[in-house]
Order: C-alpha cells, then sequence, then structure tokens
C-alpha cells in the first residue's frame, strides 16, 4: 500500500489527520518545509498523540516519514504513487506547495494516466480548495489541465479538533508530542471528490458542504471570535476562563442566539439541530482540558474583521435574512480595538489605522461597510456604549 500524503507537519497534521490514517491502518508521508522539522521527524521516526480527558485512546505513531518542501523530485515521486493527499499549511501557504503539487501529479499523469486522485485541504481559511486548484491549473499545459480536470478532486475539510502545544515537561520527553481534543470526526465535501477515496476512520463525506461549512463558521467561528477578542479587552489570556466570564458568558448567549436564527432562516435547518450545533461549540470554548490562548486565536485581526469573515460576515448575514445584530455587535467592536502582540502585524497595522485615521477608516477599509449601511451606524452606537462603560478605554491622541 502506497503511503498517503500530507502536506505539512504541524499539529493538526500529526494530531489529527495522521491520527486518523493511523487509526485507519496507513502509513503517511509528511511533507513539510522546515527542514529541522523534517529532520527530526525522520530522525525520531515516532510520536505520541495525546487526547485531552481521554488518556485511554492516547496513542503513539510510529514509523513517521517526512520529505522537506525542498526536496522537489523525491516529494512528487511520492505524491505521483498515491492516490490520497491532505494539506494542512495554513492558508496564506498554499500558495507555496502549488509548484511541488504540480511536479507530483506531472509525474502521475505519465504513470497513472487512468488513476484518480483527490487533494483534500484542511484548512482554516476561505475556499482553500478553489484557491489551490486555481494554482495548480495554472501552471498546467492545456492537455495537462484537461488531465487534471477529469482526474484530480480538489476537496475541503473541515477541520474541528483542536491541537494544542503541549507543556515543557512532555516535549523534554517527545519534542513531537501533540495534545488534541477528544474529537473524531472530519467533515469532507463529497461533491469535490474524483472517484472513491479509501476508507479512513472519522471522515465524514457531506453534501451540501458549503451549507454546512458556513454553519461552522459562523457559528464555531463567531463564537471563538467574541471570546478572543472580549476576553482579550478585559484582560483574560485564555479561551476557556475568558468564555466562564459572565459578562461574555452572556454575550455568547446572544450571539448564538441570533446566528442561529440568521442560519436556520437561509438553510432550512430546524432550530434544535443548530441550536445543538451552538451548544457543542459553546462546550468546546469552556473546556478546561484544551489550554488556548486568546492571543493565538485573536491574531490577524484584518483578515477576521473582513466583510465575510466571522464577526462582520455573521452580522451582514443576520440583517440580510430580517435579524437585528445585537451581542455580534460587541464582538465587533472590541475587535477593531484589539491591541495585539508587537509580533502580530496585522494587529500593529490595525492599531496603526484606528489611532491616526479613527474607525471610521476601519469599519470602510477594513470592514468594507459603507456609512450609508445601517450597520455601520450600529457598530459606532455600540462602540460609544462600551466606552461609557469603560469596557474600550480611551487613550490619549487616539481618534474615535
Amino acid at each position: 500500500m502506497e503511503p498517503v500524503v500530507i502536506f505539512g507537519a504541524g499539529k493538526i497534521a500529526r494530531g489529527f489527520i495522521n491520527h486518523l490514517l493511523a487509526l485507519s491502518g496507513y502509513r503517511t508521508v509528511f511533507i513539510e518545509k522546515s527542514r529541522p522539522l523534517c529532520d527530526l521527524i525522520q530522525e525520531r521516526k515516532e510520536y505520541s498523540i495525546h487526547i485531552l480527558g481521554n488518556s485511554d485512546r492516547d496513542m503513539k505513531i510510529r514509523n513517521a516519514d517526512a520529505i522537506c518542501l525542498d526536496d522537489v523530485d523525491q516529494a512528487a515521486e511520492c505524491i505521483a504513487k498515491t492516490g490520497l493527499i491532505f494539506t494542512a499549511v495554513g492558508g496564506k501557504n498554499l500558495g507555496a506547495i502549488v509548484p511541488v503539487l504540480v511536479a507530483g501529479i506531472r509525474k502521475r499523469m505519465q504513470l497513472y494516466p487512468g488513476e484518480t486522485m483527490n487533494v483534500i485541504t484542511c484548512e482554516n481559511w476561505k475556499k482553500p480548495a478553489e484557491i489551490l486548484q486555481n494554482g495548480v491549473s495554472d501552471l498546467l499545459n492545456p492537455v495537462e489541465r484537461q488531465w487534471l480536470e477529469e482526474h484530480v478532486g480538489f476537496s475541503e475539510a473541515v477541520v474541528m479538533r483542536s491541537a494544542i502545544e503541549a507543556d515543557e515537561e512532555a516535549l523534554a520527553k517527545d519534542s513531537l508530542v501533540v495534545n488534541v481534543q477528544d474529537f473524531w470526526e472530519l467533515p469532507v465535501d463529497a461533491e469535490r471528490l474524483k472517484g472513491e477515496i479509501p476508507a479512513v476512520e472519522g471522515i465524514r463525506l457531506m453534501q451540501n458542504f458549503g451549507g454546512f461549512l458556513e454553519r461552522k463558521f459562523y457559528t464555531y467561528n463567531a463564537a471563538n471570535g467574541t471570546v478572543s477578542y472580549v476576553g482579550s479587552i478585559l484582560g483574560y489570556d485564555h479561551i476557556a476562563p475568558a468564555s466562564r466570564d459572565p459578562y461574555i458568558s452572556e454575550l455568547l448567549d446572544k450571539v448564538y442566539a441570533e446566528t442561529t436564527e440568521a442560519l436556520c432562516r437561509k438553510h432550512g435547518t430546524s432550530y434544535e439541530e443548530q441550536h445543538a450545533f451552538a451548544l457543542s461549540s459553546l462546550r468546546k470554548l469552556r473546556d478546561e482540558r484544551i489550554v488556548d490562548t486568546l492571543e493565538r486565536n485573536a491574531r490577524d485581526p484584518i483578515r477576521k474583521l473582513s466583510p465575510d469573515d466571522r464577526l462582520v460576515g455573521s452580522a451582514r448575514l443576520m440583517m440580510e435574512y430580517g435579524v437585528k445584530p445585537d451581542g455580534i455587535l460587541t464582538s465587533i467592536a472590541c475587535a477593531i480595538f484589539y491591541n495585539g502582540a508587537p509580533t502580530d502585524e496585522s494587529a500593529q497595522q490595525l492599531i496603526r489605522m484606528r489611532q491616526t485615521r479613527g474607525v471610521d477608516a476601519v469599519l470602510r477599509e477594513v470592514c468594507k461597510i459603507n456609512p450609508e449601511n445601517s450597520l455601520y451606524d450600529y457598530i459606532k452606537q455600540r462602540i460609544e456604549e462600551l466606552r461609557k462603560c469603560d469596557i474600550i478605554k480611551e487613550k490619549d491622541g487616539e481618534i474615535y
């Protein structure tokens, strides 16, 4: 049996995708851009996966293998022989893997011209499969492009298991160890696949994947954004304690109610089903075993304040389907006033824009909300309310 390929060897790649593959009896080769990480995997050949709160399901991965992304010929040879590829590189890094994927696809086309291949993106990013497919297609000639369209599927998965950095003591024993949430399902868009994929434990092939993806995004991600940005404003450092704060807990109830109403109206989902989905999101946020920082989740606020992302996108969805936003306005306001780490360039850019050009510039240029849109005034009013109750604190020299 030829190995399955995973682009990326980070925590999600090692602690979720490869976990499901190993449970299903597959051998995996990671293709990773970091040569030190590749060398470490090659040297150790094994690592541990620790299931938070369910240690009976811990697992030791053995015979791990890795190829550096720079070793194009070796990577292409491996890609050509497999019918199943996953990516877990981070959406902004998809372009970097395109040339290597193209080299592998060209070689597969020569060796196995009648066989299908599927690439499943596991990225928290907008339309990652489309980005990857277009990137590959652009580098092919017309004959190769025709073969690609007929034989290679580019699909998406929704990653709902959290992977957490282990503590120093655990890392000293196993520098590749991963702590992961006790969650075992990987929903995959069935309609974008070519032929059948091998059976993998936990993979759930879904029709109407776009509807599920939107429900997940405006439920899980909107709630996560709420906790991340409001929690940061209130001085918290970690997700679980912040989500249990009385103010944030009440705010989450409002956000879940608003997104539930809008999503049910759009997708025809029953209230009971969507409410249960929202409760699963809340349980994850409050799970003390998942030690996750607000800084990691709030990182890159300019992207997360964009018009189709978790906060402004949720508010726009609500207004489109006749639900007046309320709780989500607080989430947006706190995100606008997020003061991120000095290493977070997006946060620093947001701070500079807000301080020198004011909230109006952020609303127009980042959130893409016109002053004629009532959402524009709703957000500005909420900012004023939060200033009056001293949640958003005014600083010298800052424009509001």
